[in-house]
């Protein structure tokens, strides 16, 4: 037993006081917020440590961090994936607050140089970095969402687009004196750089969900707001199609990542070791798991290539951590000067690393020195996800996309309590300043301006006058040709909908004309989707044999005006049509329409037969005929504008299956017969190889017709280049009733031009395409074993211009040179056989305007 006087129990009291508030006095504790430094708003998962110790913490998802130890450390280190290491003088011994700013990593590792006598040349073979590396890709289907049963999540995103890297002077010029409120500073270090012009901002709140047995997503949004501009300047629509079109999700692990239409090979694609180069450049050990920093740069500075880092977890699963990518400055893509991405990964409660956060910045340089332009801005947040919840199957039933009937009108209230992040402030202001901007008439009249030279229309309250490229053109046949034409839009009604043109033939002297009316079920303009109207139309003009196209109006223009060879057979014609046109939200489409055509051969084309061994003469042949279309499309998207719609090629199929039958009778129609045709579409990427567009094409018509009445493929006399027509082809050339087509256009994307020096600075592109077509006539078909039809045209000298296949497919090809001051495409076509017909050229030389990124 041991006995402690009272006077050492007081002595020994006093000395625990002492010691205590001693140790007291020595904890440190620090806590605060980190932020980034360009936008203001928090970051989360950054490492703060007290330096040269293990003592650490991440920062919370409002970017808050806490920190305490009982040494007396002087030192806070900050660090952030994508971000510059920051060092903090902290008072030892003391509790304080401290607010940290992080600067974004700006520099290149194609900056980086590593001096020394005699550099080692760089292999695979025994690189730890290329054996780490490919580690990563062996594990990526362990690692992949769809490892996964089930995956459910919420996702905010944001993105935005600005006029960029303006100067003082430019700000200050007297056009935008009135716009000054629209002008936001920025850090120059930041892509982009000085003064900005906000001009686009949009955000989306969705629910996301996965299914993995049997395979299912499901996207509902229920939040969408964005820039509204005055829908008498622009459509809505097609700025944010086309915006979503160049900020894709971004997933490192796919093999390929697509922007604005060009595909980037993965750093940890299959093939990736083949094209990248890699290099372990730090370890990070007071991460937890520790983390191996991989960088890499592309073995071809101008492919589509990546470089940057990527932060794999040294815990078995090879996962990526944290990311950050970059293209380099000699990059073939048109236009943008830089891009970056940011992708942040966290840990789920199985231990596989999810997507939390991905940050996207795109410049683009116009001008001769690229200096200003525009800037593209998209961040994705990712939060609440949950893995293996078993939902209803009813869940997944529709369509892959379901939009809340809310999801546009959500209060702001809304708003402020479901963003999944902080957005600055600066950003919300752009809704009421493009509200104000679309109110200004300076702003409406240089919309106006803009939107004649880019769409061809000029508009006058309600309608539209136009297009301008048809204004004038000329043939052999109708000499010069002026036309004016012109239509409603939904400034007029949202239900009724009028075009129309008139032109004359100064050669012919002969008035051509057209008139449509169209009614809207949906009370839409009859080119949104999803379209739903029926229209009536009546056209007299003149045409190529074999032109036709499946568009109301064939429009004529002032570049295919001009053409070689000999080209003297044409048609005058008149159309009735009415037709019903029904699109569906899951892209299917039919199309119930009725078209009465009478035709007559003008200029050198005579329709001619035999009665009796004596020549018999046809004036005129009218044909009434119901067409049924049936056209599918999953997944497709599309430009939309207010009067047009163009879409956009991605790796979708597209189908499209026509049945036509003529009535002889009705309406003085003079032939019966049955045709079918069928068609697909399909571009197919090929990571750095390119990619390839193919158009699949079918024919049969059934029944005894005139050859005026059979498919007449599609030539092309024009020295612009076509792509759905035998680009050295003669008009009326060749006829089947039953046949067979394949179009292939591949782009290589400078694979081979990247390459060769002083040359990939133009940053061309090599293109090669070939078209086969194979067909014929049956006998009952055939003029030539029925004189009672109507004959192949013959030229002067009584030499057959018209044939039909035999057993070898008519074919073509070519190379070509594209991006060609980033507008202009040249090809050099070949035609490989057939070349003893009259008039066929065996080489030519076409150009057309070819615009891509």
């Amino acid at each position: 037993m041991i006995t402690i006087s009272r006077k050492s129990f007081y002595g020994l009291t006093a000395l625990l006081c002492f010691y205590g508030l001693k140790l007291s006095a020595q904890q440190t504790q620090v806590s605060g917020k980190v932020t980034d430094s360009r936008d203001k708003g928090p970051l989360p998962n950054v490492t703060v440590i007290f330096r040269n110790s293990r003592t650490a913490t991440k920062t919370d998802e409002n970017g808050n961090f806490s920190l305490s130890s009982s040494a007396p450390y002087t030192q806070l280190s900050v660090e952030f994936i994508g971000y510059k290491t920051k060092y903090i003088a902290i008072t030892p011994s003391k509790s304080q607050v401290v607010n940290i700013s992080l600067q974004e990593e700006s520099q290149s590792l194609s900056e980086v140089k590593i001096s020394s006598k005699k550099a080692a040349p760089y292999r695979n073979k025994g690189n730890p970095a290329v054996e780490l590396i490919r580690q990563v890709i062996e594990h990526k289907p362990l690692n992949r969402i769809e490892s996964n049963q089930n995956v459910e999540y919420q996702q905010y995103d944001w993105m935005q687009f600005s006029l960029s890297n303006l100067s003082d002077k430019f700000k200050n010029k007297k056009i935008f004196r009135k716009y000054q409120f629209l002008f936001d500073k920025q850090d120059s270090t930041e892509i982009g750089g000085k003064n900005l012009m906000p001009i686009y901002l949009r955000e989306r709140l969705s629910d996301f969900y996965y299914r993995k047995n049997p395979e299912k997503k499901k996207i509902i949004m229920l939040a969408d707001k964005h820039v509204n501009f005055d829908e008498g300047l622009v459509d809505n629509n097609a700025i944010g199609n086309y915006f979503e079109r160049m900020y894709a999700d971004v997933n490192i692990y796919d093999n390929n990542i697509i922007f604005t239409n060009s595909q980037f090979l993965s750093p940890i694609a299959e093939g990736a070791p083949t094209f990248y180069k890699f290099f372990i450049t730090d370890t990070l050990k007071t991460h937890d798991p520790p983390l191996i920093e991989l960088s890499f740069v592309p073995r071809n500075q101008n492919a589509l290539l990546f470089e940057g880092q990527i932060y794999i977890t040294m815990d078995g699963r090879y996962a990526v951590q944290d990311a950050f990518l970059k293209t380099g400055k000699n990059i073939n893509i048109n236009f943008v000067k830089a891009l970056q991405v940011k992708l942040n990964f966290e840990k789920d409660s199985a231990g596989r690393y999810y997507l939390n956060k991905s940050h996207l910045l795109m410049d683009f340089g116009l001008g001769k020195d690229g200096s200003r332009g525009f800037k593209g801005e998209r961040m994705v947040t990712i939060k609440n996800y949950k893995t293996n919840v078993q939902r209803p199957d009813s869940l997944y039933k529709g369509m892959e996309i379901e939009v809340s009937p809310e999801a546009s009108k959500r209060s702001e209230a809304y708003w402020n309590s479901n963003r999944l992040d902080t957005i600055p402030a600066n950003k919300l202001r752009i809704y009421s300043n493009m509200d104000s901007l679309s109110k200004m008439k300076s702003f409406r009249r240089m919309m106006d301006i803009a939107a004649f030279f880019f769409v061809g229309y000029k508009k006058f309250g309600p309608v539209e006058i136009g297009p301008f490229y048809t204004f004038y053109t000329f043939n052999n046949l109708e000499g010069f040709k002026p036309r004016i034409g012109g239509r409603t839009t939904t400034d007029f009604s949202t239900r009724y909908f009028f075009d129309t043109y008139v032109a004359y033939g100064i050669k012919d002297e002969k008035w051509k004309y057209f008139f449509s009316a169209a009614y809207a079920f949906n009370n839409k303009s009859i080119y949104t989707f999803p379209q739903s109207f029926i229209r009536a139309s009546f056209q007299r003009d003149t045409e190529i044999p074999g032109d036709e196209t499946k568009n109301v109006i064939t429009e004529d223009n002032f570049i295919a005006s001009f053409k070689h060879g000999v080209n003297n057979q044409f048609l005058y014609n008149d159309f009735y049509r009415a037709e019903y046109m029904q699109e569906y939200a899951n892209h299917f489409s039919f199309n119930i329409s009725f078209k009465k055509w009478t035709q007559r051969p003008a200029d050198a084309l005579v329709y001619k037969s035999f009665s009796g061994g004596l020549p018999q003469y046809t004036s005129q042949i009218t044909n009434s005929e119901f067409n049924l279309e049936l056209r599918y499309a999953p997944n497709e998207k599309f430009y939309q504008g207010k009067v047009f719609r163009e879409r956009i090629i991605e790796k979708y199929p597209v189908f499209d299956l026509n049945y036509s039958v003529g009535v002889k009778g009705f309406l003085r129609g003079e032939n019966n017969y049955h045709s079918l045709l069928g068609s697909i579409d399909k571009r197919f990427y090929l990571s750095q190889f390119g990619r390839s567009d193919v158009h699949l094409e079918g024919g049969y018509i059934f029944g005894q017709l005139p050859f005026p009445l059979l498919t007449i493929h599609r030539a092309n006399q024009s020295y612009a280049y076509q792509t759905y027509a035998y680009n050295m082809m003669n008009f009326l050339e060749f006829v089947s009733d039953h046949y067979a087509s394949i179009y292939i256009d591949h782009n290589f994307n400078g694979l081979f031009l990247n390459r060769i020096p002083l040359i990939k600075k133009l940053k061309l592109r090599e293109y090669i395409t070939f078209k086969g077509l194979t067909g014929g006539l049956r006998t009952e078909n055939n003029p030539d074993l029925h004189s009672g039809l109507i004959q192949f045209p013959v030229n002067p000298e009584g030499i057959p211009t018209t044939y039909f296949l035999g057993k070898t497919p008519y074919m073509e090809g070519s190379v070509g040179i594209g991006n060609i001051f980033k507008v202009g495409r040249l090809d050099l076509v070949r035609r490989f056989n057939y070349l003893d017909n009259p008039g066929a050229s065996k080489y030519g030389l076409r150009a057309r305007i070819q615009f891509e990124f």
